[in-house]
């Protein structure tokens, strides 16, 4: 690939060691794919809705350290454009300098991936890759981190800097590792760096692994065993709203299943702080069964909005509502907590609530505002990182 000829530039092979938040690096013709499931999980399951998640990067990024004062990063991104609705804007790239947001930048081209939600139908077209480069970079020894599109399947082909890299050096912080569903992943944040899981981080001074996997937290056994398999000092999963979306499952099997989970996650954390979330308020389905499906009328209108599906009287019948969810979670963890004290819960209407909902809606009916994805890593940041939050009995988790 052509790139501007004023630095000398240094080529760096794009290894795990200098990338962080990813538990796979598939070498593709292009170059690398990070992958935030393994191999074995992703063989498990031909979802494509879940292949999709999660590789998108959310939380993944490049770390190293260096003298450089210019970087070049050659992608690949996958575009999702919807039928009908506006076209979606390009994935942002957060620059930080010893920590601190610096520049941001999006790459053009690429391939698309065009999703008619009315259908199902999807088809992909190949496009070449784009160069992303930042200049002006402080003078002397700094540790560089650039963060990938949260919501942009990102190949990562070259890159270059004008000085010499390598990894950064481990700062001590403890790590994080989160599940949940796509407000996790970050829906429709303004930036990686402002997905509420990384908010969050930054505030409680953790390393993130985000395995916020969009319409994908289903309580599947390959997600706990790779939970069970990623070295953390905290765990936390919010669980239930894709549950609804997808109308996956009845109260009978829910209720075995997220014992099941907890029990994998245990196997290779038993004594791991781990903080269980319970859905955020979603008036849709508060009360009414899913499946999730996109409004028709909204749809005409180039807007793409949801609604619930399912009837209340379903409930009766075992239908899981976000309700019912909530209530069966919180009498989970209690039962559990008199032999797992480091066992905790959050009820998720605490992150975004009955007035959160008045004053900030959530566009679509399902998914927060970049807005709104602030105000929730900041209460969740205070809520588990801070005096008497369930992170702060630390150093009983696993060594990293």
């Amino acid at each position: 690939m052509t790139h501007t000829s004023e630095h000398d530039w240094i080529s760096t092979p794009i290894t795990a060691d200098i990338l962080r938040g990813a538990l796979d690096l598939e070498h593709t013709a292009h170059g690398v794919l990070p992958h935030r499931l393994p191999a074995r999980a992703r063989a498990q399951c031909d979802d494509a809705q879940l292949a999709m998640a999660e590789a998108q990067p959310a939380g993944v990024r490049l770390a190293f350290r260096t003298r450089a004062t210019a970087v070049e990063l050659d992608t690949l991104p996958t575009k999702r454009v919807y039928t009908g609705a506006p076209p979606r804007p390009d994935g942002v790239y957060d620059l930080l300098v010893d920590g601190r947001l610096t520049d941001q930048a999006s790459v053009t081209g690429g391939n698309t991936l065009t999703l008619d939600m009315a259908s199902g139908a999807a088809t992909r077209r190949s496009g070449p890759p784009g160069t992303l480069r930042f200049t002006g970079l402080p003078d002397g020894v700094k540790d560089v981190e650039i963060w990938l599109p949260h919501n942009e399947t990102t190949e990562l082909v070259a890159l270059r800097t004008d000085a010499p890299i390598e990894p950064t050096p481990s700062r001590g912080r403890e790590v994080w590792l989160h599940h949940g569903s796509s407000i996790s992943h970050g829906s429709d944040a303004a930036s990686p760096t402002t997905t509420w899981p990384a908010l969050a981080a930054t505030l409680g001074g953790v390393e993130l692994i985000n395995l916020g996997l969009g319409g994908s937290a289903l309580l599947d056994p390959f997600t706990a065993r790779a939970l069970r398999d990623t070295p953390a000092d905290l765990i936390s999963l919010k669980i239930g709203i894709n549950l609804v979306n997808t109308d996956l499952m009845r109260l009978r099997a829910f209720t075995p299943a997220v014992h099941g989970f907890l029990d994998t996650i245990r196997e290779g954390h038993p004594t791991t702080p781990l903080l269980v979330i319970s859905p955020i308020l979603c008036p849709i389905h508060e009360d009414t069964p899913g499946p999730s499906v996109p409004d028709p009328g909204a749809l005409s209108t180039g807007e793409l909005r949801f609604r619930a599906a399912g009837d209340p009287a379903e409930r009766a019948n075992g239908k899981l509502t976000l309700g019912v969810i909530r209530d069966e979670l919180a009498r989970i963890v209690k039962q559990r907590r008199a032999e797992e004290p480091g066992l905790h819960y959050l009820d998720g209407r605490e992150l975004y609530g009955q007035a959160d909902f008045g004053e900030l809606p959530l566009p679509d009916q399902l998914h927060p505002d970049a807005t709104t994805h602030r105000r929730i890593g900041e209460r969740f940041a205070d809520l588990a990182f801070g005096t008497g939050g369930a992170f702060t009995d630390r150093g009983t988790g696993h060594p990293t």
